[in-house]
């Protein structure tokens, strides 16, 4: 058991936990099976953890079939954190017709439901900007029947006013844990779907979501994704991280937890560290 005192709470909110991808062939000997196809390695996953964040789709368009096969593989047993195409976010030459077609591809996961909130992330040079506030204020309105989750690396977004606007739209606030170097925002964990029955959202289930990136130092000048998530967080870390998330547990009903530090397979054994760790303050854990 940790050192942490214990919550009480009327509330018993659920944690999913995951990693960014199941494709990271760093997790073979460990969350796979050595000798495991990369065509199995969702059934495997699944078997494992009930939540998984789909970069890919960040890259190139998903279509039907592939959303259906990852229903398949998954026996619908987990559910998908789906991120946008970067038109949506970098290049910002999504259309509405983009969003429809993005939308329509996510049917199988929808229909069995297994969708979990979909996640935009905005890079560092996406500022807090007029054009920009109305670019987000209708890539909103396009996914409205949706719980959205927003990533933004712009200091300047990250003030109250902004996380006031999400709590009246019902919009999820993307937390990160960054490392913690020049040009990146302070990590810190944010609820905003606080008070869904006067927002404009649909769904009336709290959501939080929470992207575990490391504090490998090396950030802007790695030269790899996998060289930049080269981190494994320590016990005393994922501990501080539980009692954080346990000092809000009354703030939402589902949290989504994404470890990106697949690399060297950090984030299997980070995701166990924490699980422990939010198991001992009674919280259920998937």
């Amino acid at each position: 058991m940790s050192n942490f005192p214990q919550i009480q709470s009327a509330t018993y909110p659920t944690i999913y936990l995951g990693t960014g991808g199941y494709s990271d062939t760093d997790l073979l000997g460990t969350l796979y099976p050595l000798g495991t196809k990369k065509a199995d390695f969702l059934t495997a996953y699944a078997k494992q953890y009930k939540a998984v964040e789909i970069n890919s789709s960040f890259y190139a368009p998903l279509g039907h079939k592939a959303y259906a096969g990852m229903v398949r593989k998954s026996d619908a047993q987990i559910k998908f954190a789906i991120k946008l195409h970067q038109d949506f976010s970098h290049t910002l030459k999504a259309t509405p017709k983009h969003a429809t077609a993005f939308i329509d591809a996510l049917q199988p996961i929808i229909e069995a439901n297994c969708l979990a909130p979909l996640l935009i992330q905005f890079p560092h040079g996406f500022d807090r900007t007029r054009n920009n506030r109305l670019y987000l204020a209708q890539l909103v309105d396009w996914f409205a029947d949706f719980d959205l989750a927003i990533e933004f690396r712009h200091p300047s977004w990250h003030t109250p006013q902004v996380e006031h606007s999400f709590q009246d739209f019902g919009l999820i606030w993307c937390s990160v844990d960054y490392p913690q170097v020049s040009g990146l925002p302070k990590s810190k964990l944010l609820f905003t779907q606080t008070n869904l029955e006067n927002s404009n959202a649909l769904a009336k289930t709290r959501k939080g979501y929470l992207r575990l990136h490391g504090n490998n130092l090396n950030w802007w000048d790695a030269i790899s994704a996998n060289e930049r998530h080269d981190y494994r967080y320590s016990v005393v870390e994922m501990q501080a991280w539980a009692q954080a998330i346990a000092n809000q547990r009354q703030h939402f009903d589902e949290l989504y937890i994404f470890f990106q530090n697949t690399t060297k397979a950090h984030a299997y054994y980070n995701i166990q560290m924490l699980r422990d760790a939010l198991l001992d303050l009674s919280f259920t854990v998937l």
